[in-house]
């Protein structure tokens, strides 16, 4: 059954306090923050068939695979990322620890292991770079300077704009020392070694930037996120949208999917609600929108709405994140019987990550600049019971749009011949590299399935098919003006782009969209347990 009611069976009324553009987990948790805590009436609209966005889960014949969600930190009990999520969900999602070795890196042949445990970690890089006890310390100082002033640079969005206009530069000052700097620049002037930064950089895809070209703030954020380890949903991702959505139709708001929000309406400066294609109109004096600040200010707005110009121009000035390949495979043994485990894989050709990114973006046939495997199954305890004898795996490959761009406007699963054999080509070096890292899949793969950039553009509605909303860049935390409040009156943005990049950054950036429209700072209400 899918999430949320289609637009064509709901019977909504065109009035509403709020309307969420986008059921994202950033949409859905404005949505019920606004709905729990401000007695909001909420409509939330998604353009895809089903709510979520990349908490979304997709299933074939035997098999099913979270799109977005891979593995999330900072989940054991009491942590304060767990008491947040618990809060969103009312409980009702469990998390099940992954192996203390969460995630395993080869570089260009040599093997590092990410392993549960700050000083475990630590304790780790001194043993494989010895020499070098003195930038390995300097580069857990700067993490941890990172986390401590994270709280002030993000406080700064959710504040009233009057207060963030005296004290935003001095709260946003002692982050932005490292945020304004790349990962790279960080760990050279730490003087790490070419191998100790490309260890100390191997988790990079999951914010989508090699070390040259991503902020070290964003870097610090991931890597600190998983010290403690790795936690999954277990039962898979959608459980989580599931358990929101279930709560704002019970509370009186709606998700509905299969809507497409075409223009949000501005009326003598102020928002006054949405029209969809189609022309139909949901009123609102709120505007809250998931759909990341390129579509929101560069295509729902009209190109003179007062204020919104200088704003998007400097979004346009932005790059997208990146794209990505994934080969979504399904196998005819179960886990336990392949002797795969919860680990993720991550390969490397070599140390140089910012040389592999160039090289593959210039020609596809160049080796892939990093590759990551998944076994979903092997992490949800419940899989086994949902398909009996069946395991699941994910390739995935950081890719540039522009090889895809010339199939944007083609229909999906229209594409054409030469779309399908570029496809096959792939998939079938993905599949290479999934049967080289756990040789017992060979034979035993029953379903094959490729996206590309042109496919997340599909789903999601991101114009060069990112998956993380704008690029972690220097750039993008030094833009002042990228956060919840925007320059049109009752219109806000939530997501990656109001916070930061990934699940949780899109949930903190729904916290923050609410916490402004409500005038009511809910940073900690959220990580308070409720009592329904």
């Amino acid at each position: 059954m899918g999430i949320g009611v289609p637009l064509k069976q709901a019977s909504l009324e065109e009035s509403w306090d709020v309307v969420v553009i986008g059921s994202g987990i950033g949409g859905l948790t404005a949505a019920l923050m606004l709905a729990l805590h401000g007695g909001k009436r909420v409509l939330v609209l998604e353009r895809h068939y089903e709510a979520g966005g990349f908490t979304h889960t997709f299933r074939r014949p035997g098999f099913d695979w979270d799109v977005g969600v891979h593995y999330v930190g900072q989940m054991g009990e009491g942590a304060r990322i767990r008491r947040t999520l618990d809060h969103l969900t009312g409980g009702e999602v469990r998390w099940a620890r992954m192996p203390e070795v969460y995630d395993r890196a080869e570089i260009g042949g040599e093997r590092f292991d990410f392993v549960a445990g700050r000083e475990r970690l630590r304790d780790g890089l001194r043993a494989r770079f010895p020499q070098e006890t003195r930038a390995i310390d300097g580069y857990f100082r700067a993490v941890a300077a990172v986390k401590r002033w994270s709280g002030l640079y993000y406080g700064e969005k959710a504040i009233p704009a009057g207060v963030a206009r005296v004290l935003g530069g001095m709260l946003r000052a002692p982050y932005m020392h490292w945020a304004h700097r790349t990962t790279g620049q960080v760990l050279r002037g730490l003087g790490a070694s070419r191998e100790l930064a490309g260890v100390l950089a191997a988790q990079w895809g999951d914010y989508g930037l090699p070390p040259g070209k991503s902020s070290f703030a964003m870097h610090a954020t991931v890597a600190e996120h998983y010290f403690d380890g790795a936690w999954y949903p277990v039962g898979g991702s959608a459980g989580i949208a599931r358990s929101v959505v279930g709560q704002l139709e019970r509370i009186g708001s709606a998700v509905v999917t299969s809507a497409e929000v075409e223009e949000i309406v501005v009326e003598g400066g102020k928002v006054g609600g949405v029209r969809l294609a189609g022309g139909r109109v949901f009123r609102a004096g709120t505007v809250v929108s998931d759909a990341g600040a390129g579509n929101t200010f560069g295509r729902l707005l009209a190109a003179d709405v007062a204020g919104v110009a200088e704003l998007r121009g400097a979004v346009e000035r932005l790059p997208a994140s990146t794209g990505h390949l994934c080969l979504y495979m399904g196998l005819g043994k179960t886990a336990e019987e392949l002797g795969i485990v919860g680990t993720n894989l991550w390969s490397y050709p070599g140390y140089d990550h910012d040389g592999n990114v160039a090289r593959f973006a210039g020609d596809l046939n160049a080796p892939f600049p990093g590759v990551y495997v998944s076994f979903p199954s092997a992490k949800d305890p419940e899989f086994v019971q949902r398909h009996p004898g069946k395991a699941t795996a994910e390739v995935i490959a950081m890719a540039p749009w522009e090889p895809f761009a010339r199939w944007a406007e083609t229909r999906w699963q229209r594409r054409g011949a030469e779309y399908e054999e570029l496809k096959a080509g792939l998939a079938g070096r993905l599949r290479a590299e999934l049967e080289r890292r756990a040789p017992a899949v060979a034979g035993c793969v029953e379903h094959a399935e490729l996206s590309t950039p042109v496919t997340t553009r599909h789903f999601s509605g991101n114009g060069e098919g990112e998956i993380y909303g704008l690029a972690a860049t220097p750039e993008r935390f030094e833009l002042r003006g990228l956060g919840a409040r925007t320059p049109v009156a009752g219109l806000l943005l939530t997501g990656t782009d109001a916070a930061s990049l990934g699940v949780v950054g899109a949930l903190y950036g729904g916290v923050i969209a609410a916490s402004v429209a409500l005038k009511r700072n809910l940073m900690g209400v959220v990580e308070t347990p409720r009592r329904d």
